[in-house]
């Protein structure tokens, strides 16, 4: 339950683990994104987890995705994936894109490894992804969705985690699209939830478990088809899995919607909400917790 976490704590953590990866850009190729890679790499082992390694070379892109599976890992079970991605877009450190979110994903990391042990597996197999070259049109989940179709696994959901650490508590510095303006908050503190309505029984499962950390604010949207009505609501991993017809999810403090530092220069760990982001990476961790549990959705 939600009052089982030290939020004191996993503040700190978080902040923690943004101030390691968001120090400078993470661009392909470059040392620093060498650095994340191994520090992700780092924390999954320190947390118990078996990683792989998975390079990738699609179309001249070449990049590495981290794959991390807790030990033991129960077989011939449903796949839940929960993704974020490393790579940084050049001229800015990234703290919100994307450090907030793998900062989440190395906490739910140890999180779930402690639980797994007081609690057993349950009904699903999990799987968390570092992802890379999401920048550069998400090379790194389409690989990934793309390996997972061609072995026919089983796949409950997928989660992508897209910038998790940004709020403006002002009125009006929620910008949203003209016919969602009224229905969502214009106050820039909460937490989104986007999925599609093939996506809706996860949609509704991830939403719920959220809302159970107290003082966070959750919102959810679920749109037709693939997203090709609301072209933002495509822009992260979660799309390379709707495209190939799984259930996916996208957790996000909207992006460019509130966060003026949005592939800037001034995305630096500074402009963080680490009180907030610690709140979104508990309910992360409610919302997978209750997936494993959950015999079906």
């Amino acid at each position: 339950m939600a009052e089982n976490f030290d939020l004191a704590d996993l503040t700190q953590r978080v902040q923690e683990h943004v101030a390691a990866l968001a120090r400078t850009p993470r661009t392909p190729g470059s040392k620093e994104h060498r650095q994340a890679a191994e520090y992700i790499r780092h924390h999954f082992e320190l947390a118990g987890l078996g990683v792989q390694e998975m390079p990738f070379d699609e179309g001249g892109f070449v990049g590495t995705n981290l794959l991390a599976r807790p030990l033991p890992n129960p077989a011939d079970l449903p796949l839940l994936i929960v993704g974020a991605h490393y790579d940084s877009v050049p001229g800015t450190p990234g703290a919100d894109d994307n450090a907030s979110a793998v900062a989440a994903l190395l906490e739910l990391a140890r999180w779930i490894q402690l639980r797994l042990v007081s609690s057993g597996t349950g009904f699903c197999q999990l799987e968390l992804v570092a992802y890379d070259l999401e920048e550069y049109g998400f090379v790194g989940s389409f690989v990934h969705s793309h390996e997972v179709q061609r072995s026919g696994t089983n796949v409950r959901g997928m989660l992508s985690l897209e910038m998790l650490g940004y709020t403006d508590h002002r009125p009006h510095s929620q910008h949203l699209p003209p016919h969602l303006a009224k229905l969502y908050p214009n106050v820039g503190n909460f937490i989104g939830v986007c999925g599609n309505e093939a996506s809706r029984r996860l949609l509704q499962a991830v939403t719920q478990a959220m809302k159970t950390v107290p003082g966070l604010p959750v919102e959810s949207l679920a749109v037709p088809g693939k997203g090709e009505v609301l072209p933002e609501i495509r822009l992260s991993d979660h799309s390379s899995f709707w495209d190939r017809d799984y259930p996916a999810l996208m957790i996000t403090d909207t992006s460019f919607l509130r966060n003026p530092h949005y592939h800037q220069p001034s995305d630096t760990p500074q402009t963080l909400d680490y009180a907030f982001l610690a709140k979104v990476t508990a309910g992360v961790c409610e919302a997978v917790g209750s997936i494993l549990q959950s015999e079906r959705l």
